[in-house]
């Protein structure tokens, strides 16, 4: 029987296949013999997304590049053998929310995440430390072959602790953050959807390396834009040159996002000043092109002409009648013009257009008719790149958690009222998935649960965050917290409590829960990983496989990673034949930990023809057993796809 392998994919061997959709930072510039620019791949760089080690020094070309950058690449690939443990008692409504709440690492969650949400991801978020001298980065080790990487994952250590300061003293102060974000984002690009995007807020310190390492990533074709965001309008009065009022939000897809727009904001409606017979508000935007551009020999076949009744009761393309006005598109000083749309667009779309007497000889022109509110639907615009407003400035972010949880318990969060507007955006339909691999205090999830409730949608999240401990003599430390990771979990907590009360959903209604999972490392011991190397006379304490400290629903969970299985699908068990069998979202998973398996309980468990089913080596109650499961399944479900742990 085929043995599930429980360690995340190994991705340099993936890479082969895929190097052109996969690889955008393969694709660089070189000179051809004739000394011209063209494009090419960079072999060395191919060489080693396809290597298990560091492989030495290309020529030059046009890439960016720092020390470390090797490395980096290389521990975005390399496998780790860690697992998620589920925390029924931190989560809320364990059993049906379909949100997350990842406690760890983020480039272990990342990995763990791969198989699973491969692709599906439609929004990622994250507000990742700025590099200001004064925060934290993670403290990756890099400079390892894989199997080096995936032995040492599998070792406890103190999660944590992997938050080092990077100060301005640092001789690598630029390239240790290019390292710490760089693999992150290469995996991230995995999950992405083909019409998601990717919002990275960030400030002027690393807004140029960041937007390189997007343009390697993402490739140059995918950026979306670089939007301000005034998040503090008097300024910093600190700063030396310029009293600095804003952040950064950068945006990139995978290729097809469509913006969903925004609502139209209140100050606009003043401009909607007329009205129709059913009393709907509207503008009138002249049809003729106004500023660069407009005249007849930029666009030639956009000069027509219209036709207008004498009362200006219906408009054409045609001379119907005798009395029937020539309407032209005119500058005003009276030479050829031209219309914004050409004639088969006006042919559509005749009914949005109207004509109006202007100026002091009264002439006609044409009009669109522009609604504030379309009919059944509300009025959504193109976000500009400047964003302003309180929605967006960092006091309200600050007030926000302070009235939940009380003062001091973290500093900066980040506004509700950004990622509403990100949401706004980036989410139009129901079970989309938001990833936020920086959560802080959680104003990600905070914001989805509102925009939930007030759109009526169930996008999902995905919130990472490390258990980083809070330092001794924070005032945090008053309300009891020990880590980052708890200040988000009860914020998530609280604020879904609150919308629920306040918009009165029930959980049927809103989903305000999350489960938690908590990355740790392997259930299996290294003997499942490395069996060559225990000793024949330690073979029988090694018959059990399976770390003394974990629960059968932690075995559960690390098979969902491995077999790719959404992570919040329904769990139940059932006792058959006297034992606990668990069945995931109903037959997708059938899975027995419980010691003494026979072959009654395998049958039980056949006629229910799950997809999957996995049993534990250790568990069967006989070599016979063992050797009858196959031919069982074989016989009762032959669909079924039967692995041992």
């Amino acid at each position: 029987m085929e043995k599930l392998k429980l360690h995340t994919p190994d991705f340099t061997a993936q890479n082969i296949e895929r190097v052109a959709q996969l690889f955008p930072n393969c694709v660089t510039e070189t000179q051809d013999e004739q000394g011209h620019l063209t494009r090419a791949i960079d072999f060395d760089q191919l060489r080693q997304e396809l290597s298990g080690s560091i492989v030495e020094g290309p020529r030059e070309r046009y890439h960016l590049d720092w020390p470390g950058k090797r490395e980096a690449i290389l521990a975005a690939n390399a496998p780790i053998a860690k697992t998620l443990r589920p925390s029924r008692e931190e989560s809320v409504d364990f059993d049906t929310t379909k949100n997350l709440f990842i406690e760890g690492d983020n480039l272990d969650a990342l990995k763990l995440l791969q198989e699973t949400y491969l692709g599906k991801v439609k929004l990622i978020y994250i507000d990742p430390p700025y590099n200001t001298g004064n925060d934290y980065i993670y403290n990756d080790y890099f400079s390892e072959s894989n199997e080096a990487y995936l032995a040492r994952s599998n070792q406890k250590d103190e999660g944590g602790n992997r938050m080092v300061a990077n100060t301005d003293s640092n001789g690598k102060f630029h390239s240790d953050w290019l390292s710490m974000l760089y693999p992150r984002l290469k995996l991230a690009r995995n999950l992405l959807s083909a019409d998601g995007a990717v919002f990275i807020s960030i400030d002027d310190n690393e807004i140029a390396n960041l937007r390189l390492i997007c343009d390697e990533v993402f490739g140059p074709n995918n950026f979306l834009g670089i939007i301000a965001v005034v998040s503090n309008l008097k300024g910093r009065s600190d700063d030396k040159y310029f009293a600095t009022a804003h952040n950064y939000a950068l945006a990139y897809s995978k290729g097809h996002f469509k913006t969903q727009g925004v609502p139209l904001p209140e100050e606009y409606l003043e401009e909607y000043d007329e009205q129709d017979s059913s009393g709907r508000r509207y503008r009138l935007q002249g049809l003729r092109k106004r500023g660069t551009g407009a005249r007849r020999v930029d666009r030639p076949k956009m000069f027509y002409p219209f036709y207008v009744n004498s009362g200006g009761e219906s408009i054409s393309l045609e001379k119907t009648t005798a009395e029937s006005v020539e309407v032209l598109p005119r500058l005003s000083d009276g030479t050829d013009g031209r219309w914004r749309w050409g004639k088969e667009t006006a042919a559509s779309r005749l009914d949005e257009l109207t004509a109006r007497t202007v100026g002091p000889n009264n002439r006609w022109d044409i009009f669109q008719i522009d609604y504030a509110l379309p009919a059944g639907d509300e009025k959504r615009i193109r976000p500009k790149s400047f964003w302003i407003g309180s929605e967006f400035a960092n006091e309200s972010g600050t007030l926000e958690v302070k009235e939940l949880m009380g003062k001091g318990v973290f500093d900066n969060p980040k506004p509700v009222g950004l990622l509403r507007y990100i949401l706004e955006q980036a989410i139009g339909e129901n079970d989309a998935i938001v990833l936020d691999f920086f959560a802080g205090s959680g104003t990600t999830a905070h914001a989805i649960i509102e925009f939930n409730a007030e759109r009526k949608l169930s996008a999902r999240f995905i919130c990472v965050q490390l258990a980083e401990q809070i330092e001794e003599g924070e005032s945090v430390k008053n309300g009891g917290y020990k880590t980052i990771a708890d200040i988000a979990k009860e914020r998530i907590r609280r604020a879904g409590s609150q919308i629920k009360s306040e918009t009165m959903l029930t959980s049927s209604d809103l989903d305000a829960g999350f489960r938690v999972l908590k990355i740790d490392t392997s259930n299996m011991r290294e003997v499942y990983y490395t069996p060559d190397a225990v000793a024949q006379a330690n073979l029988l304490g090694q018959v059990d496989n399976i770390r003394a400290d974990r629960t059968p629903e932690d075995l559960l969970f690390q098979i969902l990673v491995d077999w790719g299985l959404d992570l919040a699908l329904p769990v139940a068990h059932e006792a058959i034949a006297g034992k606990t069998v668990f069945f995931v979202d109903g037959n997708a998973l059938a899975a027995c930990f419980d010691s003494g398996v026979t072959d009654e309980l395998v049958k039980e468990i056949a006629k229910r023809k799950p997809l999957r089913a996995v049993f534990r080596d250790a568990s069967y109650g006989s070599d016979s057993v063992k050797i009858n499961v196959d031919q069982i399944f074989r016989l009762l479900s032959p669909e079924t796809e039967v692995r041992s742990i």
